[in-house]
């Protein structure tokens, strides 16, 4: 109850903030000040935002508070959710269009920051976020802030977050005496002892599908020294590069299911929560697929650890997941930031992040609020990764899709026995190809 209480003192206290800086943001932007009491209390009283967002959890947890904003505000929002897919399609059709619908969205910037910078569909917001000193915009991760970046603009603001950590079996471990995995040697040669492909028994198991694997490849090549894309060239037959193909496409050809060419997340998450694997690495968000005992018959056994070490130290992904974002053509301008600043406050990162939704405030990863319903090991995996985690997952290019089937094809065809230096010069070809096709460069 005492927890309940904090929480809402804080988000009542956060309204009042927010109310105060709206109203010195209207004054600025009026030359006057409101003259009735209704536009004292309420400094947007009759203006309207629409909201386009994702269904997710992080919606329905916001759209919980939503009329004590309003009341507070005056500001009415519409909120619109759609499927990925089809939000997608929507804020595609209508920024193309330069309609002033909707004022504010959420979506990927990992995916697709770049598309919407090059094509001005995104408000810069470096002036918003420093106009109030209550909202502590430095509170955000380094690395959820740098995914939100292109070049000095600042194009969203991170709302959930997600980061690459190691899940294992901890009585398989114990069983057979063997120490959580610190570096990406030892993850191969506890995965090499505890593969038993005869019995139905696998050392690893992470995504190997062309496409989908790329995600889950990005972090062995930081860790090894490397990336996709360095100084704009792109770089995937780079030595450090191709060790972290070549160690990832080993642990999947000789300790992984004979399927996992057909591996997503989905069915990798399944493979560990069935029992069947000793190690799974993947994003931490996906974390109840195999804690849940209604999902998982090794729950009791899960436990979770940062990524190991590699050549160059641990350098895991820790991306902003989804984000929220401003259309530069909404005729509201300032109450769209109003609400923005009060969907991504302080006491509405912690309130949401306490229904599961991991949020990008170190403050609030800090807290015990909002840490005590995960688990505490996934916990401090999270915190660890968000301190030194990279801030892409995927390479940085506007055809992202396109790019992940060129970089996946290289695992796929090591995971094949080909040769997997002329797999990669064979990809950086295609990448650079299609880097130079979006500079324009013939």
């Amino acid at each position: 109850m005492r927890g309940e209480c904090s929480l809402i003192r804080l988000f009542k206290i956060n309204l009042i903030s927010l109310t105060a800086a709206a109203l010195m943001a209207v004054t600025a932007c009026s030359g006057h000040m409101p003259v009735n009491q209704e536009h004292l209390d309420k400094p947007f009283a009759g203006q309207k935002i629409t909201l386009y967002a994702q269904e997710h959890p992080w919606t329905e947890e916001m759209e919980k508070g939503l009329v004590e904003f309003e009341e507070a505000t005056g500001i009415e929002v519409e909120v619109q959710t759609y499927t990925e897919g089809l939000l997608k399609q929507k804020l595609d059709n209508g920024l193309e269009a330069a309609s002033n619908v909707p004022d504010v969205y959420t979506y990927r910037p990992y995916m697709s920051k770049l598309h919407y910078s090059n094509k001005g569909w995104s408000e810069p917001l470096n002036e918003y976020v420093s106009r109030n000193e209550e909202y502590h915009f430095e509170d955000f991760s380094k690395a959820s802030i740098d995914g939100s970046m292109v070049g000095d603009k600042l194009l969203s603001i991170p709302l959930w977050t997600d980061q690459f950590v190691m899940y294992y079996r901890k009585d398989i471990l114990e069983l057979n005496n063997i120490a959580v995995p610190e570096t990406l040697d030892e993850l191969g040669a506890a995965a090499k002892k505890l593969n038993d492909p005869a019995n139905g028994f696998y050392g690893f198991a992470a995504r190997g599908e062309r496409n989908a694997l790329v995600s889950a490849v990005s972090s062995f090549i930081y860790s090894e020294g490397g990336d996709f894309i360095i100084d704009g060239k792109a770089a995937l037959n780079t030595p450090e590069a191709v060790s972290g193909f070549q160690i990832y496409a080993k642990l999947l050809k000789e300790y992984g299911p004979e399927d996992v060419h057909d591996m997503g997340w989905p069915e990798a998450a399944a493979l560990f929560a069935e029992g069947k694997a000793a190690f799974y690495l993947d994003a931490a968000a996906l974390y109840k697929n195999t804690t849940d005992p209604n999902k998982s018959i090794v729950a009791e056994h899960v436990a979770f650890a940062p990524f190991p070490a590699g050549a160059a130290e641990a350098k895991p992904y820790a991306v902003t997941a989804w984000a929220l974002a401003m259309n530069p053509n909404s005729p509201n301008k300032e109450a769209a930031w109003a609400f923005m600043e009060w969907a991504t406050s302080q006491a509405n990162v912690l309130r949401i992040q306490r229904s599961g939704v991991p949020g990008a405030r170190d403050s609030v990863w800090a807290a015990s609020a909002g840490v005590e319903m995960f688990p505490a090991d996934l916990s401090a995996a999270i915190k660890e990764t968000m301190e030194i985690g990279v801030d892409h997952s995927v390479p940085q290019v506007i055809n992202v899709s396109e790019a992940r089937d060129i970089i996946g094809e290289i695992v796929v065809k090591a995971v094949q026995g080909e040769n997997i230096y002329e797999a990669a010069d064979e990809a950086n070809k295609a990448l650079q190809a299609l880097i130079d096709r979006e500079q324009g460069i013939k």
